[in-house]
């Protein structure tokens, strides 16, 4: 008999149970069987205890298609120290969620030179780039409301509400896919379309570039980051505003301290929020790395007819799949959600804990059997605060130069 080595696979009872370690000894299983996902959370949930305690007791099997940070978890489950108690809850994590030094990546033909962040940054409140020369991109992603606009959904040039909400623009310069639904492939891609849309804000390119054009000292900035015979031209203004955007890291936090190792900079009850965002509520199967987003598209249950991921080339038609959305500064990003349908934190928590719609196409990492108590969602919530600054910070946490 041959095996399938595609088959999904599931764990296999051996004497590594009885020893109390973990054992990846694996059998076929269909690929999203009702075992399947049981022994996703109960990985979940034996990884919770083994960070709290540093007494492995989980038996992991195998689950081809699951994100890679679960492969990590199962790693930090072999591999966590016993002498690791409830005090070092951070040290198994460091590794997945530390933040990265150096400059954000960039394409080779896009570098992050200064002069090109900054001639962004101008063109990023210029609202000459508009059809009607009165919209921005910052008329829609303000500074102090991180990125965002504050509403449920973006409004139009009409003034009537978009399909969706703004999201952030932190820490885009790691993300691999643009928009709710990743129909952008690069932000040189991204931030041409917003400029192009009659409803968002109705720019035509010959009268966007005549305009800047006209403008002496704006055209010298564009020489000096193009070079002294490069025309305004459609690809300079896509690439400087895609420098800017990348440019704009979200400033370092108390979580940041504590997963470095500094113990005291969370409070008990939000490193026991931390406990249940990678335990038991398991939040980190795609919030994960130190973005805290997976960049992948899941259905998580919303409300609502948006086709999302599953109208774009590449999704999967019906599926209502949206992108994960980091949560850096999502303090300061109310409301949540694709849809903006979701107003606080707290509201959010308590759709993951049995208010979303358990569809044919719910997300395979979303576990509906998860309950919460006040408490849980309390310290959950608490958490959730330790990835933002205290107030909306309006600038970059860090400068950028070129390496």
């Amino acid at each position: 008999m041959h095996s399938n080595p595609h088959a999904s696979r599931r764990a296999v009872p051996s004497a590594c149970h009885r020893e109390g370690r973990i054992c990846l000894q694996t059998a076929p299983m269909p690929l999203w069987s009702a075992p399947r996902l049981r022994k996703l959370h109960e990985i979940r949930a034996g990884l919770a205890h083994t960070i709290a305690t540093g007494a492995p007791r989980c038996s992991v099997g195998a689950l081809p298609g699951l994100p890679s940070v679960l492969l990590w978890a199962v790693l930090a489950c072999l591999f966590l120290p016993l002498e690791v108690r409830a005090d070092d809850a951070a040290a198994p994590w460091r590794p997945v969620f530390r933040r990265p030094t150096g400059s954000p990546p960039a394409p080779a033909d896009n570098p992050m030179a200064l002069d090109r962040i900054a001639l962004g940054a101008r063109l990023f409140a210029d609202p000459r780039l508009s059809g009607s020369g009165e919209r921005s991109c910052a008329s829609c992603h303000r500074t102090e409301l991180a990125f965002t606009d504050g509403r449920r959904r973006a409004k139009a040039v009409s003034g009537a509400p978009l399909r969706r909400n703004t999201p952030s623009l932190w820490n885009l310069a790691w993300s691999k896919h643009y928009f709710w639904d990743g129909r952008a492939a690069s932000l040189e891609e991204q931030v041409r379309k917003p400029i192009e849309a009659a409803d968002e804000m109705g720019g035509d390119w010959p009268t966007i570039l005549a305009r800047l054009g006209a403008d002496v000292e704006l055209a010298g900035l564009f020489r000096a980051a193009f070079g002294d015979k490069a025309p305004v031209s459609q690809d300079a203004v896509a690439k400087a505003l895609a420098a800017y955007v990348r440019s704009l890291v979200s400033p370092a936090t108390r979580f940041d301290a504590w997963i470095e190792g500094d113990a005291g900079a969370l409070s008990e009850a939000e490193v026991r929020g931390f406990r249940l965002f990678t335990g038991k509520a398991a939040c980190m199967l795609c919030h994960a790395g130190w973005r805290f987003t997976d960049d992948r598209f899941h259905d998580i249950g919303l409300r609502g007819a948006d086709p999302g991921r599953g109208a774009v080339p590449g999704g999967t038609p019906g599926l209502r799949a949206f992108k994960t959305p980091s949560l850096r500064e999502a303090a300061h990003t109310p409301p949540y959600m694709h849809d903006g349908s979701v107003p606080t934190l707290a509201a959010v928590v308590a759709h993951y804990a049995g208010r979303f719609v358990a569809r044919l196409g719910l997300a395979p990492s979303m576990n509906r059997a998860l309950r919460l108590s006040p408490r849980e969602r309390a310290d959950l919530v608490a958490f959730l605060r330790t990835l933002s600054t205290e107030a909306a910070p309006l600038r970059s946490g860090r400068r950028h130069p070129p390496e």
